[in-house]
């Protein structure tokens, strides 16, 4: 499986608005990366949500 890279970009992304619920420990770590990679909060969600996705695996 290839490993996950957080991208760079200045896209818009369309969205939906939508509330969830992240623990604590999800949070600080993402918010880490995100500072560290410039790269915004939301972004870097979309982009862990469509590598998990993509590399799920199905029965």
């Amino acid at each position: 499986m290839e490993k996950f890279k957080i991208v760079k970009s200045s896209e818009r992304i369309t969205s939906i608005n939508r509330t969830i619920r992240l623990s604590p420990e999800s949070f600080d770590r993402l918010s880490s990366l995100s500072q560290q990679s410039g790269v915004s909060f939301n972004r870097l969600v979309n982009q862990c949500i469509a590598y998990a996705l993509q590399n799920l695996e199905e029965d």
